[in-house]
């Protein structure tokens, strides 16, 4: 099945079209109006410095419901004791420079890219992107970021400096958005990681499906919310 090139139109094929892998198109830019029509419709984009901007809708999909988040042991008493202070959207740069460090070196190399990075960069200053944090005392040990639409948060990246940082900061967010009754964290790809943290894997179908459920329409971007996150983001008409 060859695979869709965008032009400059704002469109995507249908997330069915995509290739086993989940490679659904290339080409196109990173303009936030483009990323986020693309989060609409349960699509993301993936790629290496080497390559043009590559865009995915994996069958199945990984996810994580809130509800069903597995806090181990270890963790509860991390948690319990207050051993980090997890903040919301105080060093969204810090943490996606920090998941980036991590997996530098790593066979596949790190996918967030200088055009990556400032993407990103402009969702969070239009309040579509967050940052969860996780302190010790001053120091930034951990954390995750990823965009918010709807109901849903579209899980990108996480790292972390100290033991269960990144599992703090994750459970965190999970137990707001059991609380606040929001359906899904999307983890795109499985890992053991995520897979030990009760993550699951869905059909396409019923992922798009949840979206739905999830106040995630296709083509329709709502005005940036989300409870933790700044309350005043910068002007959504940009980009």
């Amino acid at each position: 099945m060859p695979v869709y090139r965008l032009s400059d139109q704002l469109l995507f094929p249908a997330p069915g079209s995509a290739e086993p892998g989940g490679l659904l198109a290339v080409g196109g830019d990173l303009s936030p109006r483009r990323v986020l029509l693309a989060y609409s419709l349960g699509i993301f984009p993936w790629f290496s410095d080497d390559e043009p901007p590559l865009w995915w809708s994996p069958d199945p999909r990984c996810v994580i419901f809130p509800e069903r988040i597995r806090i181990s042991r270890s963790l509860a008493k991390c948690l319990r004791q207050g051993r980090f202070r997890v903040s919301c959207d105080e060093a969204f740069a810090e943490v996606l420079d920090g998941c980036a460090e991590s997996r530098r070196g790593q066979a596949a190399g790190t996918w967030i890219t200088a055009g990556m990075r400032e993407a990103y960069l402009r969702l969070y200053r239009l309040g579509y992107a967050h940052s969860l944090e996780c302190w010790r005392g001053d120091e930034l040990v951990g954390g995750l970021y990823g965009v918010v639409l709807g109901r849903c948060f579209f899980g990108e990246s996480m790292f972390h400096r100290a033991p269960d940082a990144s599992k703090a900061a994750l459970a965190t967010l999970a137990r707001h958005m059991a609380a606040w009754g929001w359906p899904l964290i999307d983890c795109q790809l499985p890992n053991p990681h995520l897979l030990s943290l009760g993550a699951v894997e869905i059909p396409r179908a019923e992922f798009l499906n949840r979206l739905r459920r999830g106040g995630v329409l296709p083509g329709l971007v709502p005005a940036p919310g989300f409870p933790l996150g700044r309350p005043e983001p910068e002007d959504a008409r940009e980009g």
